[in-house]
């Protein structure tokens, strides 16, 4: 990838010397305090930073800093911030203290271990000096489960480090490299055993003869350049969306390498991201595997005060190992470059919007075009090309006047042979998964969760998914399967939603989760899945007990 080595070697020397802001890292993905600052987003309803936020990870300055003005209006209107808010958003400021100005005395930790480690509650090794911010912190998720239909034991152990630090306020760096081992739920497994690869992570080895064995390393360097240009260098995941899943980018596949471009001023977000992933591949021995390329842009506007709009459009395509420079273009269109190179690479285009009203909604929304002709639409006849996803969801935060009691419903539709391609290579999938949602293409789902913290240390949450898709029949491609050629399509006409065999899913849970010491959590969870295909006669149910420990990470889901 040798335009993303040359570009990350020149712009330093570039940008460097008028570079004039503090460049800062980003808060991990799935972290604890996107609940907090989804609620703020809403309570404040036309705070800009928060309104800004469909590209994720947030930064950690600017989550700061919508914390401060959320402060602000508390001291102003005490009742604004519950408080459970206040303790959760005392949480944000002592995990990202290389950022908050104010008292940092309560941070503090009261008997250091060894006198050495622990000097702050949030922190193992904390380091803050002038020019120079390191935090360092153990990694731990112990997970055991009991699953219903089978003898052998489900577990999860994972360890390893994260870090993050500045130097001189230019530059911003982060890691994450966990060791895990893992037997998951049957499902799991079966996905790996198809995919030649663990969900949300990629590259395996057997262990224990039915588990498997895989590293989580990720990092990225981060700097600012004249004010209002963020570069991030890293391999890693990005998400485009507000809802639980996302239809344009989300984090379910394997990290990938990436160089991104964030420019945020005015009213304005611009995001460019260039990304280097794997094609579809077999199983095979150790050995160098070809690569794929894509190109993202999002435009986030805060059209209002509590209305945001965004623009999504992407690219994927192969070359032999190298990216096409038509591309590197931050203002063109993507579709009018592809059409230029030939219109053989996959491109999409999307639309986002979400609106914060009453201080207690949020309504969003996404609608995701791969290809579309509105005559065939109008038509009715189920035209084969017209393929495209909507996603339409509604938050509900202090509900029924129950403070810290959040609701969320959400209802996602993709038809068939969306995010698929007339070769296995520009398919948009990285390292054998989708980019977006789990569930590939023709199906529809609906998701419900309530999540609610009576209390600063203790969160319940359920969570229920039921969904429909459109299965394959022996070696018949109805549209599901993203991965392969749409050329293998039985027909041109007819298709619905779902297309095929119809599979019904349930995936239902219960979490229990108990904060003992900061960024320490004790789990217990149920969760009850069923999956039918009755006209291919298969059924696949899992009931699953877990309780689990786990210290500065986020905890492993089976959401799919």
């Amino acid at each position: 990838m040798q335009f993303i080595i040359k570009t990350c070697l020149t712009l330093p020397v570039l940008f460097f010397s008028i570079s004039s802001l503090a460049q800062s890292t980003y808060l991990p993905q799935n972290n604890k305090h996107q609940v907090l600052l989804d609620r703020l987003e809403i309570k404040m309803q036309s705070n800009a930073d928060l309104n800004l936020s469909t590209a994720k990870p947030l930064s950690r300055k600017i989550a700061v800093r919508a914390g401060l003005a959320a402060d602000s209006i508390n001291q102003k209107s005490p009742g604004f911030l519950s408080e459970v808010d206040a303790y959760n958003l005392r949480s944000l400021y002592m995990n990202n203290t290389e950022w908050y100005q104010g008292d940092k005395a309560a941070f503090e930790s009261k008997r250091p271990l060894f006198r050495t480690f622990y000097k702050t509650k949030s922190n193992f090794v904390e380091v803050n000096q002038k020019d120079f911010f390191l935090a360092l912190n153990p990694v731990l998720q112990q997970q055991l489960s009991s699953e219903s239909n089978s003898d052998a034991s489900v577990f999860l152990n994972t360890k390893g480090v994260a870090l993050r630090g500045m130097i001189a306020e230019r530059i911003g760096f982060s890691a994450f490299i966990t060791d895990n081992q893992e037997r998951g739920p049957a499902f799991m497994m079966q996905q790996v055993n198809s995919n030649y690869a663990v969900p949300g992570v990629g590259f395996f080895k057997s262990f224990k003869k039915t588990a498997v064995d895989y590293f989580d390393a990720r990092g990225t360097v981060h700097f600012t350049a004249a004010r209002y240009l963020d570069f991030s260098f890293g391999y890693d995941k990005n998400v485009i969306g507000n809802g639980y899943r996302s239809l344009q980018l989300s984090d379910f596949s394997n990290s990938y390498l990436f160089l991104k471009i964030n420019t945020r001023i005015w009213k304005l977000n611009y995001e460019n991201i260039f990304m280097e992933l794997l094609p579809q591949f077999g199983q095979t021995n150790d050995e160098l595997r070809d690569k794929k390329y894509s190109a993202i842009h999002h435009l986030s506007i805060n059209a209002t005060p509590w209305l945001n709009v965004g623009l999504f459009e992407s690219v994927i395509f192969g070359r032999k190992n190298h990216f096409e420079f038509s591309y590197l273009n931050p203002i063109m269109f993507l579709r009018v470059a592809e059409q230029q190179n030939g219109s053989a690479d996959n491109a999409l285009v999307g639309f986002d919007a979400k609106a914060n009203i009453a201080k207690t909604i949020q309504l969003y929304s996404q609608l995701t075009l791969d290809e579309f002709k509105l005559s065939e639409v109008t038509g009715g006849k189920g035209w084969w090309a017209n393929k495209f996803g909507v996603q339409l969801g509604a938050k509900y935060i202090d509900a029924f006047k129950i403070k810290n009691l959040d609701l969320q419903a959400e209802y996602n539709v993709v038809r068939p042979y969306t995010y698929s391609h007339s070769d296995s290579v520009a398919n948009y999938t990285h390292y054998n998964q989708p980019l977006a949602h789990p569930f590939g293409a023709n199906f529809r789902e609906v998701i419900a969760i309530a999540r609610y913290q009576p209390a600063p240390r203790w969160t319940a949450s359920a969570r229920l998914i039921l969904w429909q898709q459109g299965v394959d029949s022996g070696s018949v491609n109805y549209g599901g399967n993203i991965f392969k050629s749409y050329l293998t399509r039985p027909y041109d006409y007819g298709f619905r939603i779902p297309s095929g065999v119809r599979a019904t899913g349930v995936n239902a849970q219960l979490l229990l989760t108990y904060e003992f010491k900061e960024n320490v959590y004790l789990d217990a969870a149920m969760m009850i899945r069923q999956y039918r295909a009755d006209a291919i006669n298969i059924s696949r149910d899992s009931n699953l007990f877990t309780l689990g420990f786990r210290m500065n990470v986020f905890r492993r889901e089976y959401d799919y």
